[in-house]
């Protein structure tokens, strides 16, 4: 990742002022009128259905270590004539640190609107970036893709924080493969139906 001729403390110290503002202003989080989210008798937001074509399923993620939580709602658009499925909404609700709310922030800008494919490559450079220890990640294409999620390789040193970083992301993951399966199991049962 380039340097842009800072030193190592004035990099870090550019990291993290991206974090902080990525917390102060999250993207994605239900509550938002941008977001659709909308209050359920005073006492919580409940995540609703705004594509109701797409296939909608929804993770809730907890790290013990420090509190953090997180429900991470998805809506797949399966693929049309055979391509690729996207993910055609993505928000969430939740609380912790600044680091896992601005790493669900920037996951959210980096895979609304992204095939489901493209979303798992950037989870899995994701994790390789918090499994660096500080050294993140040579491959300078991974690096682009992952934009902004880059100023998380600071993180990495410090274990107790890559599960913040890795909440959001794990959810992702997890709602999407809860909704592909449900369609799965809505074709099967459809097929069988037509039988």
């Amino acid at each position: 990742m380039a340097d842009f001729g800072m030193d190592d403390e004035e990099l870090e110290q550019m990291y993290q002022e991206v974090i902080l503002d990525a917390a102060r202003d999250p993207h994605g989080r239900v509550g938002d009128q941008a977001d659709g989210g909308e209050d359920s008798d005073g006492d919580g937001v409940t995540i609703r259905v705004e594509h109701e074509a797409c296939l909608a399923a929804e993770s809730h993620q907890f790290n013990p270590t420090c509190g953090d939580q997180a429900t991470i709602h998805v809506e797949v658009a399966p693929g049309e004539q055979g391509g690729p499925d996207l993910i055609q909404r993505i928000v969430w609700q939740g609380s912790g640190c600044s680091i896992s709310q601005a790493s669900l922030s920037i996951m959210v800008d980096l895979v609304q609107g992204q095939t489901v494919d493209h979303a798992m490559d950037l989870a899995a450079d994701f994790r390789k970036l918090m499994e660096s220890r500080g050294a993140g990640i040579e491959d300078e294409k991974a690096q682009d893709a992952l934009g902004d999620a880059m100023v998380f390789q600071g993180v990495s040193k410090y274990p107790m924080r890559i599960k913040c970083a890795l909440l959001g992301w794990e959810g992702m993951k997890a709602s999407v493969a809860q909704a592909l399966s449900a369609g799965r199991e809505g074709d099967k049962d459809e097929k069988e139906e037509q039988a």
